[in-house]
This record gives C-alpha cells, structure tokens and sequence, in this order.
C-alpha cells in the first residue's frame, strides 16, 4: 500500500495509463529517464524469464524508436504472464498516445491500442464446463 501511495504523490511522472488484457491489469508510469523498465518492483529480466514476453512488453518503443528515452514503472496484478505482458504493452501504448497525439496513428496502426476483450467464458449450471455439456445415457 506505501508503493502505490508513493507513485501516487509523486508529481514527476510524465502521465499515467492502464492496460488491460483477460484478467490482467498494468498501471504504467512514464517518466523521462534512461530506459529502466520496472515491473511490480523487479527489473524486466527478472520479471519476464522468456525473451518473447520481454518483446511484448517492448514493441510500442521499437515501434515509436523511444528506447532508451524513458524511465516506466509499471504495477501488474492477475492473469497469467502473457496476459499481464499484453496489457502492460496495451498500457505503455496508451500512455504513449496521450503524452504524444502524433504517436496515437502509429500505434493504432499496430493494434497496439485495441484492448482485446476476449475473456473466459463462465461455467453454467447443468454442464460440466462452460459448452461441455454431461454425457447423455438414453438407458
């Protein structure tokens, strides 16, 4: 709870944005810095394992060629790892479009700024899963 009061009361970040992908939400911070990128305390390496995650997460400043440029403190919490990687993109893209309106069109052109809204479906009563019905005996 202090981390989040003090990322809140701090006034020299550049903007804020969420992300979000399934059930995973990444509040970003951006702040004109050397390219540190930091996930729920720990360095993007540690955080991410798999180098495709750490691609994910970094296709908006390939993209905007702003590597290097930017400190971004980013706060995760649910889904799994792919799904925290996508919406951290999503969340870096969205505070990317608002610190800059020129870089909205490139980013849009890449679907970065499209929240993908496909969730889990539920389960419903009656059924073993959420389509798989029980097996029917006619005798």
């Amino acid at each position: 709870m202090a981390e989040k009061d003090k990322v809140a009361k701090d006034k020299t970040y550049l903007t804020n944005a969420v992300g979000r992908r399934k059930t995973a939400v990444a509040r970003v911070y951006l702040k004109n810095g050397k390219g540190s990128i930091v996930i729920n305390e720990r360095t993007l390496d540690q955080y991410f394992p798999y180098p495709i995650q750490q691609v994910t997460v970094k296709q908006p400043l390939a993209v905007l060629d702003v590597e290097g440029k930017y400190d971004i403190l980013i706060n995760v919490q649910g889904g799994g790892f792919n799904a925290q990687a996508e919406a951290i993109r999503h969340g870096i893209s969205r505070a990317f479009g608002v610190l800059d309106e020129t870089n909205r069109p490139v980013l849009k052109a890449n679907g970065f700024l499209s929240r993908d809204s496909r969730m889990v479906e539920r389960k419903k009563f009656g059924q073993r899963k959420a389509r798989r019905r029980f097996q029917f005996s006619k005798r």
